[in-house]
């Protein structure tokens, strides 16, 4: 049994009204399923699209429009929550920056047909976010559990930063996870490769497939979103069985659109058990904390 991933290259919107909002991800659904997805995947930051919505002044005001997008919340979620029942698919929703008491954080939704609603909080915040935007990480770290189309499938989601820092993903493979989920938002293109490095990183540390999926393009109207370069992908460990570069399925840079891809976690987990080398076995015993670092002075 095979999951058919959508990710997608995702433009930052400008919206006169949130229904005329709801209409765009509709279509960009009903497009993914017509492509026979089962799992799609949005950018991280997506949602700051809805800032098109507020009065002019808060749409350049970078930390107070956070505070007014909270009146979307809930019609938010409650959005990707109908679109996963009306079309029987998992979605993780592009990410939202939600108020958690008195700080602000960076949620994706994970949201099932079955009603089920999930999130993933960022835990590694870039400057941008610390420094400009004051959003904090947080601490916790989830696997997922679904069934689609038929199979059984266990993932995590780093978001953006999160998948440049190996012990995240490491952690989730270590609980079972075949798959990691990064929804990205990053305006160079060094950005956007760094963000790919980590994604192979990953595969090749873990033997898993990591997923990307960016928001694309420009959107001057925004100060927060206002420059979007990437490309969605996604990788696995070049070894027995998958493609020896590694590469899944991989889109055009900062194309909008979708990028689909087949994935057969039977062929995942035999090479796993077969592999030439075996990165996901053999790194706890690299990755110990405390091992002692001898410095060797060569003057």
């Amino acid at each position: 049994m095979t999951i058919n991933l959508a990710c997608a290259q995702y433009p930052i919107g400008q919206f006169g009204s949130f229904a005329a909002w709801q209409a765009h991800v509709a279509d960009w659904v009903d497009r993914a399923v017509q492509g026979d997805a089962h799992f799609l995947l949005f950018p991280e930051y997506g949602a700051m699209e809805l800032t098109a919505l507020l009065p002019a002044e808060l749409q350049q005001d970078i930390t107070g429009q956070i505070a007014a997008l909270q009146d979307y919340h809930d019609a938010f979620v409650a959005t990707w929550s109908a679109l996963a029942k009306t079309h029987d698919v998992h979605i993780v929703a592009p990410s939202f920056p939600v108020q958690v008491g008195n700080v602000y954080r960076n949620r994706a939704y994970v949201v099932a047909p079955q009603g089920s609603v999930g999130w993933q909080e960022k835990r590694q915040m870039t400057r941008f976010e610390r420094e400009a935007w004051i959003i904090e990480g947080a601490a916790d770290l989830k696997v997922f559990d679904a069934v689609i189309n038929g199979e059984a499938v266990r993932f995590g989601v780093n978001v953006c930063y999160d998948v440049e820092f190996p012990l995240i993903a490491q952690a989730q493979a270590a609980m079972g996870a075949d798959l990691i989920l990064a929804p990205t938002c990053t305006d160079t293109l060094a950005g956007a490769h760094r963000v790919v490095t980590g994604a192979k990183a990953r595969a090749l540390e873990n033997q898993v497939y990591v997923a990307i999926a960016p928001t694309v393009g420009m959107a001057e109207w925004s100060p927060a979103v206002d420059v979007n370069v990437g490309w969605a992908g996604v990788y696995a460990a070049p070894d027995r069985g998958l493609p020896d570069n590694g590469v899944i399925a991989e889109g055009e840079l900062s194309r909008p659109g979708w990028v689909f891809a087949r994935l057969d976690f039977e062929r995942l987990r035999r090479s796993r058990e077969d592999a030439q080398v075996f990165t996901a076995k053999d790194w706890p015993t690299q990755s110990q904390p405390s091992l002692d670092v001898e410095a060797v002075s060569l003057k």
